[in-house]
């Protein structure tokens, strides 16, 4: 595909303008229809992108010609049923994490990708974060092993927010959304599959219904080791941690940015063409598209990890 490569974008919160903000640096891409709940708010951040199409349905941008690719930025809930929609209306697909919050919806989309030959990707971000990419470089040349990741994913959203600190339509989830990002990525660091998980919760929340705090220990068939924390009372420094503790050395990832165990900063902006990891999660998306091949954080790749989320699921309702 030689042509520009035309875009809906489904969601114009956090996420969506994130998105947004680096198509902006893509060459031979266009956002032609963006989607949204409220159709004012929506029609203000396409005014601001100049996008020409507004709409709050999203069958209407499916239908129209021209969309060649969807990005799908919406409620966890909707994900699953909206990527099968995209693919069933012949367009490409990348859904942002996670793929479903039922194991059976992810596997009723690989069969459906599989059945179409379109390119479906979800958005898995630390695959492509420089940080993150770096270190894997150093684990595919044989320079470092992954002895144990410990990871620390902490929020302060005791309502229903989202990135911006605005108001949700929906409610956030610790396992299917957040432990989602750690639990693929250590099998696809490890090279290794997930042979053994357990998990444990806190109180569940009246209001909102999910547990505010969880722990998770995961084993990869090569003997690696993986000890998660999530919490969504955590009043202090925000975001993800990860530390690399392997042969050869120890490693500090916070999201792009990457530091040794003795908080010295390495310098990753050669790894890749943009510091920026969403940016280059939407790179790798319309690369596949043009070029006719399986993306990296393809459904087939990452369909791996919500089987252990699932297990995990099980296991915590028991």
């Amino acid at each position: 595909m030689s042509k520009t490569i035309k875009v809906a974008l489904a969601g114009a919160g956090a996420f969506g303008i994130k998105h947004l903000d680096g198509i902006k640096n893509i060459d031979g891409v266009e956002v032609v229809s963006l989607i949204g709940r409220e159709f004012a708010k929506t029609q203000e951040v396409a005014d601001k992108y100049g996008i020409g199409h507004v709409t709050t349905d999203l069958n209407e941008s499916l239908a129209l010609k021209e969309v060649d690719a969807v990005i799908l930025c919406t409620p966890t809930q909707m994900h699953a049923s909206q990527t099968l929609a995209c693919l069933k209306a012949g367009k490409h697909v990348q859904v942002e994490i996670p793929l479903c919050d039922v194991y059976k919806e992810g596997q009723e989309v690989l069969r459906v990708q599989q059945e179409t030959g379109l390119v479906a990707m979800v958005g898995h971000t630390r695959r492509f974060n420089p940080s993150h990419q770096w270190v894997n470089h150093k684990i595919k040349a044989g320079e470092f092993n992954i002895q144990q990741m410990d990871v620390q994913t902490y929020f302060f959203r005791r309502t229903n927010m989202n990135a911006l600190g605005q108001a949700r339509s929906w409610t956030d989830h610790l396992l299917w959304h957040h432990a989602a990002h750690t639990v693929d990525l250590f099998a696809y660091q490890c090279g290794s599959p997930i042979v053994k998980a357990n998990a444990v919760q806190g109180p569940i929340h009246p209001a909102l219904g999910i547990a505010m705090d969880m722990s998770i220990q995961l084993k990869a068939a090569n003997g690696a080791i993986c000890t998660l924390s999530l919490s969504f009372n955590n009043d202090g420094p925000l975001g993800t941690y990860f530390r690399y503790i392997g042969d050869t050395g120890t490693y500090l990832a916070r999201y792009d940015d990457l530091y040794t165990g003795k908080e010295e900063k390495i310098d990753v902006s050669q790894v890749a063409v943009s510091m920026n990891g969403i940016e280059l999660q939407d790179r790798e998306f319309f690369a596949a598209i043009r070029e006719g091949r399986e993306p990296n954080s393809s459904i087939a790749q990452v369909l791996p990890c919500y089987q252990v989320l699932h297990d995990l699921e099980q296991q915590l309702n028991s």
